[in-house]
């Protein structure tokens, strides 16, 4: 009897390969739609806190919001690729009834090969845009995250506008004495004046 350890041990290998590479590509999956969940999170929380920031911030913010979005498409470029092959399916069986031990084993080695070389393709493709879409969050996160401080430590504070009213009190019948007095008062913009 033929000793078929060697091509036994290459299919159930092969078969794992393929088994981990499916496991990965679902993992990539499941890590790019938590990383648009949190993505849209936080660009609400960050266009919130710029509502009274100052106009030079308002402008740069753009810049992570480009980032951001950008990030989001890539990471949903992902969800539409094909589904990944996954060797021989239940389809196959039929044909390989007729087959020896032997010729199984090299076909499902085949199979798996086949399915590898397949994968690797639409893998390397989700890859390079979960790579670049992990990139360009971090990169947006980096930048908003400095134009939120930068806001809060930079705040100007608005100070009243001081008024200096003089008031001349005269004696009946009298002129102007020297005995002036005058007051200090706050003036802010936002009460009516009385007149």
């Amino acid at each position: 009897m033929e000793d078929l350890r060697h091509l036994e041990f290459f299919a159930i290998n092969s078969k794992e390969i393929v088994e981990k590479q499916v496991d990965s590509y679902r993992q990539q999956h499941s890590y790019a739609g938590t990383i648009i969940g949190v993505t849209a999170l936080f660009i609400s929380f960050f266009l919130s806190n710029l509502a009274s920031a100052f106009h030079i911030i308002k402008l740069f913010s753009f810049v992570p919001i480009a980032f951001f979005i950008w990030a989001i498409f890539l990471m949903l470029s992902i969800f539409k690729t094909k589904p990944l092959d996954q060797a021989n399916n239940v389809e196959k069986y039929q044909t390989l009834l007729t087959k020896t031990y032997k010729e199984i084993l090299i076909s499902e080695i085949e199979a798996n090969t086949i399915s590898y070389n397949k994968n690797r393709v639409i893998t390397e493709k989700g890859n390079k845009n979960y790579s670049n879409g992990v990139r360009f969050t971090s990169i947006a996160l980096i930048i908003s995250i400095v134009l939120l401080f930068g806001n809060q430590f930079f705040k100007i504070e608005k100070i009243p506008a001081k008024v200096q009213i003089v008031n001349i009190k005269k004696k009946p019948g009298n002129k102007p004495t020297s005995d002036s007095i005058i007051e200090n008062i706050v003036f802010d913009p936002s009460t009516p004046s009385a007149n």
